[in-house]
């Protein structure tokens, strides 16, 4: 189950989750511009071509890359990130879309270093606690430890992962964390597990070890 909140923004951005095979499955969601399009070709085209390229080569080995082609009404900006406990290899296998290990956001509007709050959707555990109160307590704390810490870790019963974009700065990175944990109540209220993606940011809980040895 899942429930998406968005706005268009110009040309694409996208998201998939779970990675299942060594070259990947379809997008679970996507996000494109449904107004405007690039022509067949053109300056942009070839400018995003190149900036996809460097991003692919730029972003396995250290889980993120940003960079920007080109100028004026054919330039183009984009980023891409990797999970933190996820492999080179597995990185660059998926860098050119967002699975559950990576993410993958183009424009031709300069969005570095914002918080995307407008494109974003959410997936839950469809599977209920026994006591929603307490554990919704503890998985906000686990996420907000992991806010502060800005790394992996994991509890005796929950665990969780954080992430933001580099390109943020410290106030940024925690604001936009903080964002995406308000956002697990209108979600995931009571569920073993759930997860809110957005251009900005990554976070989800569960009720079983998810992350990369």
């Amino acid at each position: 189950m899942s429930s998406s909140h968005f706005t268009f923004s110009i040309y694409f951005l996208t998201f998939a989750l779970f990675l299942q095979t060594i070259f990947g499955d379809s997008p679970l969601f996507h996000i494109c511009s449904n107004s405007e399009n690039f022509t067949t070709n053109d300056q942009y085209e070839k400018n995003l071509r190149k900036l996809l390229g460097n991003l692919n080569y730029q972003t396995p080995p250290l889980g993120f890359g940003l960079g920007s082609v080109g100028w004026y009404q054919y330039q183009t900006y984009g980023i891409g990130l990797c999970r933190g406990d996820v492999a080179t290899t597995d990185c660059k296998t998926c860098a050119i879309i967002w699975y559950d290990n990576c993410l993958l956001k183009y424009s031709n509007k300069n969005f570095l270093g914002q918080i995307d709050n407008e494109n974003w959707f959410s997936l839950l555990n469809v599977q209920n606690v026994s006591d929603p109160t307490i554990f919704n307590q503890k998985t906000r704390e686990l996420l907000s430890q992991l806010a502060t810490e800005a790394s992996l870790r994991e509890s005796t019963k929950l665990y969780g992962l954080a992430q933001c974009t580099w390109d943020l700065s410290s106030n940024d990175f925690f604001q936009c964390l903080d964002d995406a944990i308000g956002q697990l109540p209108s979600c995931c209220d009571g569920k073993e597990g759930g997860r809110v993606v957005g251009g900005s940011w990554n976070i989800r809980y569960e009720i079983y070890p998810f992350l990369s040895s």
